[in-house]
């Protein structure tokens, strides 16, 4: 029996956010680390949320209100404690986006006409938004590889929220994975949903193990 899997890797920084853009993209001239990428087929991939611009350009639209209340509170901050939206995202203790990476085996995937593959990829995107809590305005791109060895879904998101400040008394944007990830026993919840969700779907899928930690948030 095949396993329904997804992991969750936290991006650190805006450079790395913009390598991963360059790797899903296929925008990379050589992949020799990754032999089993075939550049050959990679135009059989199909994006299924598309990025025509690069990761950190689409990265400032979705956080653009944020953007925009950071650098009104760097207005009245104390001229050593000024610094920019993109110093401050990096000196953040969280991360700047959460990249999702949903797959299978071979012969799960051998088994699959296109049309089913679709319904599996569509399947996967009902499980980020009705089950994870992400809108699809967060997401950067969403794109599924099918120029290496197992088919695999690369879903890239800002997990950006609206708290209420009590300091402040009013709302302000953060980035926070916790907020959608909260800790490991929550990703083990969600990875049996997401297992319970594509066998309503038709798939015939075990759950994964469920010793996997979310990596650091």
């Amino acid at each position: 029996m095949s396993y329904a899997i997804f992991r969750c890797d936290g991006v650190k920084s805006l450079s790395d956010l913009t390598n991963r853009g360059k790797h899903n993209k296929r925008e990379k001239e050589s992949y020799k680390t990754n032999p089993d990428i075939r550049i050959e087929d990679s135009h059989k991939n199909i994006e299924l949320i598309k990025c025509d611009k690069r990761y950190i350009d689409r990265f400032y639209e979705i956080t653009k209100d944020y953007r925009l209340g950071f650098n009104e509170r760097m207005k009245n901050a104390r001229s050593d404690r000024k610094k920019n939206f993109y110093q401050m995202v990096n000196d953040s203790k969280t991360v700047v986006a959460d990249e999702i990476l949903f797959t299978s085996d071979k012969i799960f995937f051998d088994s699959l006409s296109k049309e089913e593959l679709m319904k599996w990829a569509n399947t996967v995107l009902d499980f980020v938004y009705e089950d994870m809590g992400y809108k699809k305005e967060q997401i950067i791109h969403a794109t599924l590889h099918l120029d290496e060895k197992t088919p695999h879904i690369h879903l890239v998101v800002v997990p950006l929220v609206k708290k209420f400040d009590k300091r402040v008394n009013k709302e302000r944007y953060s980035i926070s994975k916790k907020a959608y990830i909260e800790n490991s026993i929550h990703l083990s919840e969600l990875q049996d949903k997401y297992c319970n969700r594509l066998n309503k779907n038709g798939f015939k899928l075990e759950r994964g193990q469920k010793k996997y930690r979310c990596k650091k948030s």
